[in-house]
């Protein structure tokens, strides 16, 4: 069921080894702590990533809850998920401002990109989840949620980290702690923990030790000569200044209520174009998503993929239909449910409602948006790490054999493409970069590899080559794990 849920256990906390699954729930206050977990995870990008690309942030988040029910509604409340603003069309939103787009040409690109990734998925729906696991086998999919997750191991270390190096060090330290020194539910709160107190941290070295000194990104910018300059870039860098670590000026400002700014999409050839080669990497991020979560669930999640995939282009759709940024099922999320084993739908309508008030209270928003880099570092560390080892899970659990080149060679490739997060330039104003460029190359050279390695054992049955254990070879059947003994 979409809306519905049973109460797992005593409501409290599931045993060791238990999941509560997504048509369970604990107690309502305890579903909403968990809800404000996800909220905290997904906010920061959520916000950082319209501002980016030039978005209103509070229309962002009305529409990420917006979009978050629609598509809990659309899978039948069985993947749970929160969709938050897609970093995969920031390239492709800098190439349309660059000549000359402005944010209805950025919507309007990025909503045919969206009905596209809605096509995608009604395909694999209709054809079968079959399709999907052909293009994307366990060894390509592992991939992509690892390339996920360390793809934004630079954030924490040139972003976020360096703000408040001690603080995000003690933030660290506090959210593992927390994960395993504390018992039931404070234990599944521990990330939500972990920013109440670095928050705290941060207000109480301001009271005692002054003003820090580092930089803050978009912030202090100057140029070659040391003049201000007005937007960062190659010759307008951010520079350090002292600054309050718990900057509560926008809090002040901000109204308690109010709608955020809507305009209609524009729609040009050329802008749509370059906003079409993202959804690639969209559909390897939800294909990695319902994996992760099926991984961790124990649960078959192959029927509902191809919805999964429609309604994360039918979010996009309808956020960037009134002016908000692209969707897509968020990472970080992940990381939440891998830390409290609850991957109740419950908690994420807690969220989603949440998300909504967020976007009708600027006030509330840059309370959120206030939190300190160096907290947001400290967590990020245990949350990217956690989303990128699920990838390894992946692996493990379908038992894939990296003795095998084939499996090897482009995972190796692809993780260093997207943790360097390096850049191919297609062409002037094209580039693919990071997870999409990763992404590509894993996927194209497993299958470029695999088709060669066919070629060279010869007809099925013939032997010669390795398939990974417990893969299923293209167009052969599923050959079982082999042992030393067989």
């Amino acid at each position: 069921m979409a809306i519905g849920w049973k109460l797992h256990g005593d409501g409290r906390t599931p045993p060791p080894g238990e999941v509560v699954g997504p048509d369970e729930r604990l107690s309502w206050p305890r579903t909403a702590g968990i809800g404000a977990q996800h909220v905290v995870a997904m906010f920061g990008a959520t916000f950082v990533f319209p501002v980016v690309m030039g978005l209103d942030p509070n229309l962002s988040i009305m529409m990420s809850g917006v979009a978050t029910i629609l598509f809990l509604l659309i899978v039948g409340g069985q993947v749970p998920s929160y969709l938050g603003s897609s970093a995969s069309f920031v390239g492709a939103v800098a190439a349309i401002r660059a000549a000359g787009g402005d944010s209805a040409t950025v919507t309007g690109a990025i909503l045919v990109a969206g009905l596209v990734l809605v096509a995608v998925g009604v395909a694999i729906h209709v054809l079968g989840g079959e399709v999907i696991h052909r293009l994307f086998p366990p060894v390509v999919t592992g991939a992509v949620v690892m390339l996920i997750g360390f793809n934004l191991a630079p954030v924490v270390a040139t972003v976020y980290w360096p703000q408040d190096q001690w603080t995000a060090l003690a933030t660290l330290v506090f959210a593992v702690l927390a994960s395993v020194l504390l018992r039931g539910f404070w234990s599944r709160i521990s990330i939500l923990l972990a920013l109440v107190f670095g928050f705290a941290l941060s207000w109480l070295l301001d009271t005692t030790a002054g003003k820090i000194t580092s930089v803050l990104p978009g912030q202090n910018l100057l140029g070659a000569t040391g003049q201000p300059c007005a937007a960062e870039g190659p010759y307008c860098v951010a520079t350090a200044f002292p600054h309050d670590r718990v900057n509560l000026s926008a809090v002040k400002e901000a109204a308690w209520f109010g709608f955020p700014d809507l305009h209609a999409p524009d729609f040009k050839t050329s802008a749509i174009l370059l906003a079409l080669p993202p959804v690639i990497a969209l559909i390897a991020e939800n294909t990695g998503h319902v994996k992760a979560v099926a991984a961790m669930t124990g649960k078959d999640l192959d029927p509902v993929l191809g919805r999964a995939i429609a309604a994360d282009g039918v979010g996009t759709v309808l956020a960037t239909g009134v002016g908000g940024s692209p969707t897509t099922t968020y990472a970080e999320n992940i990381g939440v449910m891998a830390a409290t084993r609850v991957y109740s739908t419950a908690a994420y309508y807690v969220a989603a409602i949440v998300a909504v008030a967020f976007g009708l209270c600027p006030k509330f928003g840059a309370l959120v948006a206030a939190t300190p880099g160096g907290v947001l570092g400290g967590i990020t560390v245990v949350l990217y790490g956690m989303i990128g080892l699920l990838g390894a899970k992946i692996w493990v659990e379908n038992r894939i054999d990296f003795g095998d080149p084939v499996n090897l060679v482009p995972v190796a490739a692809a993780i260093i493409l997207a943790i360097g997060n390096v850049t191919l330039d297609i062409t002037g104003d094209f580039p693919l970069q990071g997870i999409a460029l990763g992404t590509i190359a894993v996927l194209l050279g497993y299958h470029a590899l695999n088709a060669a390695s066919r070629t060279r054992r010869g007809p099925e049955g013939s032997g010669g080559g390795v398939i990974a254990p417990g893969e299923r070879e293209i167009g052969g059947p599923v050959r079982p794990p082999t042992t030393g003994g067989d």
